[in-house]
């Protein structure tokens, strides 16, 4: 047996108030793709991060390719094999697309200070087509969808020589499609001899992909799962520490009421063309799609956050004007977004400042002075009903992991008590005891009468919570399935095939 390629023995490392990892040993063979997982706040992309030198380790060692180490940096580490794609994406945001695949790896012309721009279009063009991902190399980076610029990651690591590959949540934004297509990567990566750690919320997808499942719980080593002989119920076991019980999301569902919503032609850059539905009292209205569909692009017009060009909407029968997120908010509309730490937090506030701070308006006591008693009750409710995994409600949020930064976020529009409340990818990071919570707490509110567009890039999530599903194709409704209709054959069938047919609710 050939002997590991990586070896982290013992490693341990605490922050202010809370004790990451507690004698953490984790291994990688040559070739191998190792599962890691646990809960949020179990302590993976921390341990993974100690491995890249961002952080450095209380107590234990590395052992990297036969020898002792401890890389001081990021750049150190790519410079020995070890390429991190963190989850928090590190893209520059008014860079090019082509800026951003090349920052720190610029192809110059011979020994000349000028750039080689053909060579690097040339370089990046393979590397998309290999990718099977279509993108504009000239647009900004913050007008690409998460999804995207997920792509873009991935594609930069790949231009490194890597020898063991990190991907924390690398299909969070992805599509089956694009899954399919970032797994036989890995493959062929693996038949080259490269390592990968596969960090994802998604377990199904571990079980495909992997050789092996290394499982941390709060902090420590729970032990490991074979890919192969494994089942779902002994890893979840392991996350957990108990049974987690039925993970069906919703048991049936109540007939949706009077319609609350209705779209008619709605436009706005850069892709939404002609955009048509409506959402009834009580219904979960599905929107699926491939990246670039147009999805997210719709959700942001929709709650005034982007520019609309043509077309109406209509708040029960009236037709409203939206032209901010305030106006949105004031009409009862709320919109969770699918990038938390750009569009949703305040990373320098803490917990309970974030969580409540969409419902000013409702805890105010005094025309200029908050009701302080009502902010920590509000915030230690949500707390508790979803999980969220804090030493004190004044933490910091930019202290939280990622699971735990996106469920302050469901928990700040959940207190808004919306009528209508866009989902764009709720359960994005977001471990497999928290999804079924959300499922469950999106349920209920569907059948306490708030109408949902959830978007998402799960198709079994938006199958089992949706009541109808809009399949969105390069901007326009492609089709709409009824509850009985709709299957992932449906649904991708439609997202892939480009007939020009649109077809209204």
């Amino acid at each position: 047996m050939a002997a590991p390629l990586l070896e982290m023995r013992h490693v341990s490392k605490s922050f202010p108030g809370v004790r990451a990892l507690d004698d953490v040993s984790f291994s990688v063979g040559p070739g191998e793709v190792v599962g890691l997982l646990g809960e949020n706040g179990a302590g993976k992309s921390t341990l993974m991060k100690i491995l890249a030198g961002v952080y450095r380790a209380d107590a234990g060692e590395i052992v990297w390719d036969g020898k002792r180490t401890a890389f001081r940096s990021i750049h150190q580490a790519q410079e020995a094999g070890v390429t991190l794609i963190f989850q928090e994406l590190s893209n520059c945001p008014n860079l090019k697309a082509i800026e951003n695949l090349f920052l720190g790896r610029e192809i110059f012309r011979g020994r000349s200070p000028f750039l080689d721009d053909p060579a690097m279009r040339r370089k990046a063009l393979e590397l998309f087509e290999y990718l099977d991902v279509r993108i504009d190399l000239d647009v900004e980076v913050r007008l690409l969808s998460t999804a995207v610029q997920q792509m873009i990651e991935i594609a930069k690591a790949l231009l490194t020589n890597v020898k063991l590959l990190v991907m924390d949540e690398p299909t969070s934004s992805l599509t089956d499609r694009e899954t399919s297509r970032l797994f036989k990567v890995i493959r062929e990566l693996k038949q080259r001899g490269v390592s990968v750690v596969f960090i994802s919320h998604k377990l199904s997808e571990v079980f495909e992909i992997t050789d092996r499942i290394a499982v941390l719980r709060d902090g420590r080593n729970a032990g490991e799962v074979d890919a192969k002989t494994g089942t779902m119920e002994e890893l979840i076991n392991r996350m957990v520490g108990r049974e987690l019980g039925s993970r069906a999301a919703r048991v049936g569902s109540a007939v949706p009421g009077l319609e609350v919503l209705r779209v008619e032609g709605l436009s706005g850059p850069p892709v939404v063309k002609d955009v048509s539905f409506n959402l009834r009292k009580g219904e979960i209205l599905g929107f699926a799609g491939l990246i670039g569909a147009g999805r997210t692009e719709m959700a942001r017009i929709l709650f005034g956050a982007a520019k609309k060009t043509g077309g109406r909407v209509l708040l029960e029968g009236k037709e409203v004007r939206i032209g901010s997120p305030r106006d949105a908010v004031a009409l009862g509309i709320a919109y969770l977004p699918e990038d938390r730490k750009v569009q949703a937090l305040v990373l320098p506030m803490n917990v309970r400042e974030n969580l409540t701070l969409a419902v000013h308006r409702v805890l105010r006591r005094f025309r200029a002075f908050l009701g302080r008693k009502k902010e920590e009750e509000l915030t230690d409710s949500y707390v508790s009903s979803l999980r969220i995994r804090i030493a004190t409600r004044e933490q910091v949020v930019n202290d939280l992991s990622g699971g735990n930064q996106q469920k302050v976020v469901i928990a700040k529009w959940l207190a808004t008590r919306p009528r209508i409340l866009i989902l764009d990818e709720p359960t994005r990071g977001i471990d497999v005891a928290a999804k079924a919570e959300v499922h469950r707490i999106v349920s209920d509110l569907a059948s306490q009468g708030v109408s949902i567009i959830l978007i998402s890039s799960e198709l079994p999530e938006i199958l089992a919570l949706s009541d109808r599903v809009l399949v969105m194709h390069e901007g326009r409704v492609k089709t709409v399935l009824e509850k009985d209709q709709a299957t992932q054959q449906t649904i991708m069938s439609a997202a892939l095939v480009a007939d020009g047919v649109v077809v209204r609710a």
